[in-house]
């Protein structure tokens, strides 16, 4: 099993900058990808971005430029850096962790809020 933990959320004016940070714990070396997702209110859960065991990184349209994804040195770590938020990115982001032989594993989420 692995455990996802996300941190970093919070309330910001647009603008502003936040680093989102996903701890996994467990059998950490099952896992060949790990992705950042987010759900508005009223919304479907899309895809923000993603990155390999290998190092890369994807990241959907509106993201693109504004937010940077990777993981730290001893690869339970993985961060997303979230450069000029405005409010159309406010919504609850969730950790997701993909495995050899097993199904997908998600965080508990944390909230970023951006005010106009």
């Amino acid at each position: 099993q692995v455990h996802l933990v996300e941190s970093g959320g919070g309330l910001v004016q647009a603008g502003e900058s936040l680093r989102l940070s996903c701890v996994a714990s467990g059998s950490i070396f099952s896992i060949y990808a790990m992705a950042w997702y987010r759900q508005a209110p009223g919304k479907q859960r899309e895809l923000v971005a993603h990155i390999t065991s290998g190092g890369i990184t994807n990241f959907t349209d509106p993201v693109k430029g504004r937010i940077t994804i990777s993981r730290d040195a001893a690869k339970i770590t993985v961060n997303l850096q979230m450069n000029s938020l405005k409010p159309e990115d406010t919504a609850g982001y969730y950790c997701n962790a993909k495995c050899h032989g097993a199904n997908d594993y998600w965080g508990q989420g944390t909230q970023v809020t951006v005010s106009s």
